[in-house]
């Protein structure tokens, strides 16, 4: 039987290693049919500390990023740093994924583009979600910022958490079992959906569907959000067992 093979790229930030992680488990697990196979492949653009000015230098590498992808001739190109996109201001992913557009569509024009911001506001769009809360490892600031973003997207935050840890590496090496009893913090109360890690450097893949057990609204996260738009795109089912409520199928 021939494969399909779909390619999936990533932007990712030099010291992100979670998504290169999660999101090819997540897809390794994706149910799909036995003729179907993911290729994973990523750019790095350069940012250490979650900062203001890191992350708008970052935003500065996406073209590159993109163009060294499109080499490749990806079906489908994530840009995956939710903060570094909505720190720019309300809308910003929409005005990314166009510039990305541009660049990969000159050698690739079939190439999808997506933004993990993106990811997580259109999914939480498409599961109707009115009010939300959420856990970040960001300083207060840039959670306030993300919060903002989200709000000017139609949807109420009603809670949020702070791990407030401004190196990368040390924010991608939290036990993601600790969101078990970091969740139990949250104000969760007459919202419509928890998401467990609004930061794609946040390891969560672990604890979704244990604390998706204690929830009647979807668990979700970054991650998990853009693993749901890639499949999207690429017009396959979105069922990925042990991913939370938004990977259920339901949706």
């Amino acid at each position: 039987m021939k494969k399909r093979a779909y390619r999936i790229g990533q932007i990712v930030p030099s010291s992100n290693i979670t998504m290169e992680t999660e999101v090819p488990l997540m897809l390794s697990r994706a149910v799909v049919s036995d003729d179907v196979i993911f290729t994973f492949h990523s750019s790095r653009a350069p940012m250490k500390n979650v900062s203001a000015p890191e992350l708008a230098a970052m935003n500065g590498h996406m073209e590159r990023c993109a163009r060294e992808l499109s080499d490749a001739r990806m079906d489908i190109v994530a840009s995956a740093c939710l903060v570094a996109i909505m720190s720019q201001g309300a809308g910003y992913h929409r005005k990314t994924q166009a510039e990305l557009e541009a660049v990969c569509h000159v050698e690739a024009p079939d190439t999808q583009v997506i933004t993990s911001a993106g990811a997580l506001v259109d999914s939480l769009k498409a599961i109707g979600v009115k009010r939300v809360s959420f856990i970040t490892p960001y300083m207060k600031n840039l959670t306030d910022l993300v919060a903002g973003y989200i709000e000017n997207e139609g949807i109420k935050v009603k809670d949020t958490i702070s791990l407030e840890i401004p190196n990368n590496l040390e924010v991608g090496a939290q036990d993601p079992k600790n969101l078990i009893e970091i969740v139990k913090r949250l104000d969760t109360s007459e919202v419509d959906a928890v998401v467990l890690s609004a930061c794609v450097q946040m390891p969560s893949l672990s604890a979704l569907a244990e604390v998706q057990k204690n929830f009647g609204v979807p668990v979700l996260s970054t991650a998990a959000a853009t693993v749901f738009q890639i499949l999207k795109a690429l017009k396959l089912p979105t069922v990925v067992p042990d991913a939370g409520g938004l990977l259920s199928g339901k949706y």
